[in-house]
């Protein structure tokens, strides 16, 4: 082993899952820079490293030092003092701060800013704001400097340095020693197995019961990013011991004392977390009391179907007028449908029936882009459902049983997206008086939250559900409509192409030329053909990962549309001015909510922030929060769910196997509103139309709304939980005893 102590120039690859990277250094006495390689996740380029490790000769790259180990230091030279403080590192210190700095004070800069920073102001063009910002950036930098090192001793990247510092501040050390495991419960985007590996080295055995309890909120958690709203016990605890290697007895020792501390709820042989069992248990009381609700019917006699015809210009067949009046007389109902049916038509009856009777309509939908087109097709304003419910980070949601919505009528779009803990929010804030429309396409994929909730509310038999299946005559000119169609009844699609169709397939079975088809078409062909903007061209992908998933596309579609060389690096990915972004989890600080797009409009070097804009609104993210975002150039089809774009390119390779299902494609497709290509096997494409294998989710909402589940007050031997997460849900539930006999 040698030591090699350098400092980064340049950044040549990062590879964001494990942390492997190739750096260009330079080093000391070396004319030309070095290779360096090894687990530098997020060195940002200025840093000093001191590194063991070993010299190597690669037969392609040629000579590589390959680190070991490593250490962030101090710069000893002008030269190191001037990149570190000019990398950004270091708040209101730029590239042009950081000469004029050096050139002042040369290798006593680092004492200078350290013991007399007043003599800053001996710098030309630097003022008291400037140095109050250095000063105050300077020693938030040395406790995250210090709690890096503490991490860097069990193994841990530097990549959550800040990220522990922001959530624990100068007690971040104290907080890991005491417990490791909090971290996974604690900090987004480290999980258990990071938290797992600090907790090994410092000492933790297999079968600790904290870990077994964090072992199994983990699996838990994970199975709720699947989908499952619960967990059924003995299969929580083959998954919890696989993950954790550990003997049976502890997991299900720690499970019993999770249950006695009220941390999980048991019911029957489903294990739930409090949140999870909270909201589906509450929705499905909810939805019973709106139903249940005796407030008279809206119309006593006939609806003047002419009336509504002439209002909103549309003729209606006989489903559409049995849509319009069943929603007049329901106090829930559902309206579903595919592609050209009429959805969007027969919701405009709806509104025209209620608005003649005099009724007040709420129009909401679970993503701004949703909400946005809903907005645009009824002339009427539509909130997502968020500011519906006049969300913020430090009250939670202000609309709830105590300040309900204002209106008669609320109609929710784009349904399919909604998951168990949203559905529960939004049904606290409708009072019982008011009436409730759900509108959505039922073959889609489901939420990518937990639960199943607009399938499984249809599939209750409770609740009146119109399904529209006729496919209107200006539709059916639509070869993307007819197609999603044709998928959807398991036949394979037209794909004979043509001068005037809006579906295409384009056959290739290589994936690299695949991927190089997508960026022409992407770059030229489709800009070219249809004289459409670059952001109106999305490419949606089935996976994350394979040469033909989103990540690499992203790599390879920011290559060719995006020349700007201002930008930041974090995990791997460097985001530039003008790229376009999705943010990957919910953000409600900054309100900024899981498949959101935006496009990056300011970067400040200086400061290592960026500025993205989503729809109305700029936001900010410093250069540690940048792992909440992503390119979005391409995406999962997943991640595409109630947006619409003008053009569309998927690619369908047998690579994908996994994930080609009939929904699948079925979504991808129906994202498309002007151009839909497929690329790819034909053998891909009609393997995903014949597979209609989907993964059954955990829930139990449709059991509680048909009755089927004891009250858990009735249930002998069992030790009723109180609802820790809504402490105004049992006065809520003493209001409405009749409808609790119903569950």
């Amino acid at each position: 082993m040698m030591k090699l102590r350098c400092v980064v120039e340049h950044i040549t690859y990062q590879n964001q899952e494990n942390g492997y990277s190739v750096m260009r250094v330079k080093v000391k006495d070396y004319a030309d820079l070095v290779t360096l390689v090894g687990n530098l996740l997020d060195v940002p380029v200025g840093a000093v490293l001191l590194c063991d490790g070993v010299w190597k000769m690669d037969k392609r790259y040629g000579r590589q030092f390959v680190c070991e180990t490593w250490e962030e230091v101090m710069p000893a030279t002008v030269y190191g003092i001037e990149k570190y403080l000019g990398s950004g590192l270091v708040k209101g210190i730029g590239p042009k701060f950081a000469h004029l700095i050096v050139e002042r004070f040369g290798t006593e800069t680092i004492d200078i800013i350290e013991e007399d920073i007043e003599r800053l102001y001996e710098v030309p063009g630097i003022g008291k704001k400037r140095v109050e910002k250095i000063r105050e950036s300077w020693e938030k930098q040395k406790d995250i400097k210090n709690v890096m090192l503490f991490l860097q001793q069990y193994g841990v990247s530097t990549a959550y340095a800040a990220k522990i510092y922001r959530q624990y501040g100068k007690e971040s050390i104290d907080q890991v020693k005491e417990n490791p495991y909090r971290l996974a419960d604690d900090i987004w985007g480290i999980g258990f197995k990071t938290a797992d590996g600090i907790a090994g080295k410092m000492g933790y055995g297999k079968n600790d019961l904290r870990r077994c309890r964090s072992g199994i909120q983990y699996t838990l958690n994970e199975l709720a990013d699947e989908g499952h709203v619960y967990a059924v016990e003995e299969q929580l605890i083959e998954a919890a011991g696989k993950l954790l290697e550990a003997d049976r007895e502890p997991i299900v020792q720690a499970m019993a004392g999770m249950i006695a501390s009220e941390d999980l709820i048991r019911e029957q042989e489903a294990i739930y977390l409090p949140p999870f069992y909270h909201s589906e248990r509450g929705t499905a009381r909810r939805l019973l009391a709106l139903m249940t609700s005796r407030s008279s019917a809206l119309f006593e006699g006939n609806i003047d179907i002419q009336a509504i015809e002439k209002a909103t210009g549309v003729g209606y067949d006989d489903v559409q007028v049995a849509a319009i009046r069943q929603a007049v007389r329901s106090r829930v109902m559902v309206l579903t449908g595919g592609p050209g049916t009429g959805k969007t038509t027969t919701t405009q009856g709806i509104i025209a029936a209620y608005r003649a009777a005099g009724l007040r309509v709420l129009l909401a939908a679970p993503t701004g882009r949703a909400s946005k087109r809903m907005s645009e097709a009824t002339g009427m304003e539509a909130k997502t459902i968020h500011r519906l419910l006049e969300f913020n980070p430090q009250d939670g949601y202000k609309r709830n049983d105590d300040n309900p919505l204002e209106g008669d009528v609320l109609i929710v779009d784009e349904c399919s997206m909604i998951d168990i803990i949203l559905m529960y929010n939004l049904m606290k804030a409708i009072p019982v008086q008011m009436r409730l429309i759900l509108v959505g396409d039922i073959d889609q994929l489901p939420s990518v939250g937990a639960g199943n909730v607009l399938r499984d509310i249809i599939d209750s038999g409770q609740v009146p559900v119109i399904r529209l299946t006729r496919i209107f005559r200006q539709a059916q000119s639509s070869r993307i409509v007819m197609s999603a169609h044709a998928i959807n009844q398991g036949r394979y699609p037209d794909t004979s192409n043509g001068k005037d169709t809006d579906f295409f397939f384009i056959r290739k079975d290589d994936p690299e030329q695949v991927a190089e088809e997508i960026v022409k078409l992407v770059k030229h062909r489709l800009p070219k053909a249809y004289n459409q903007p670059l952001n109106n061209i999305q490419v949606l992908t089935p996976m994350q990962r394979s040469v033909v998933g989103a990540g690499n596309l992203n790599m390879l579609l920011q290559q060719a549309l995006n020349t700007s060389t201002l930008g930041i690096s974090r995990g791997g990915i460097n985001y530039r001015l003008g790229d376009r972004v999705m943010q990957i989890r919910n953000n409600y600080d900054k309100n900024v909510f899981n498949g959101d797009i935006g496009i990056i409009e300011k970067v400040n070097m200086e400061d290592r922030t960026l500025c993205i804009r989503f729809d109305d609104s700029l936001v900010e993210y410093e250069a540690s929060e940048l792992d909440e975002v992503t390119l979005a150039y391409a995406t999962t089809i997943h991640k595409s769910q109630g947006s619409e774009y003008p053009i569309v390119v998927i690619p369908v390779l047998m690579t994908h196997f996994v994930m080609l299902q009939r929904n699948l494609i079925y979504t991808g497709i129906t994202r498309a509103k002007k151009i839909c290509v497929l690329i790819g096997q034909p053998k891909a494409l009609a393997y995903a139309i014949r597979n209609l294998t989907v993964n059954k989710r955990n829930t139990r909402l449709k059991e509680r709304l048909r009755g089927e589940l004891q009250d858990p007050a009735r249930q002998p031997n069992r030790r009723v939980m109180p609802y820790r997460t809504d402490e105004d849900e049992p006065a809520a539930m003493a209001a409405e005893p009749a409808t609790e006999a119903l569950l």
